[in-house]
């Protein structure tokens, strides 16, 4: 476990990370962390109180790490940019366990169950996390819906999302 103190920062204009709230990670503690690692990997720990688990480090270069903050982060320490943070995060290696909701549904479509595993894990991972973290069961519902239709149609995560943002269904 490394422990450390740091600041919440903001892009600005950065491309696809444009209005993140992340915090720092220097070479120095991501080499105690996980020494010779310069590849995206998940952690699991605190941000003062507040556990966290499955989040990534990004690499930014230089052996420089971010941990993006996203909204339920920031609501559960509730802090916002130029704030000052505790952190204690380690390697998380916990396996990630994909949705029984989703993969029930699965079964009865096979087309979509193919194309399914077909994708990374991680890939996968991005559909179950999006579904598991439904509010209610009708949102959670509605996502899998969505999702075994994406797939059907042979899409990944981020196309499925699109299509659907585009028909606002």
């Amino acid at each position: 476990m490394v422990k450390f103190d740091t600041i919440l920062h903001k892009f600005d204009e950065k491309g696809e990370k444009t209005g993140w709230t992340y915090i720092e990670i220097s070479s120095d503690i991501a080499e105690e962390l996980n020494p010779n690692v310069r590849t995206i990997y998940r952690v699991k720990g605190k941000l003062d109180n507040f556990p966290i688990k499955l989040v990534a480090l990004l690499p930014m270069g230089d052996g420089k790490f971010i941990m993006p903050i996203n909204a339920q982060m920031r609501k559960g320490i509730r802090k916002q940019e130029g704030a000052s943070l505790s952190v204690e995060i380690e390697i998380d290696n916990d396996p990630i366990l994909i949705s029984p909701d989703l993969l029930a549904c699965l079964e009865d479509e096979p087309k979509a169950l193919t194309f399914f595993q077909k994708l990374s894990k991680s890939h996968q991972n991005y559909f179950s996390k999006w579904i598991e973290s439904a509010k209610s069961p009708e949102t959670k519902a509605n996502r899998i819906v969505k999702s075994v239709q994406g797939l059907a149609m042979q899409m990944d995560y981020g196309a499925m999302m699109r299509y659907f943002k585009n028909k606002n269904l």
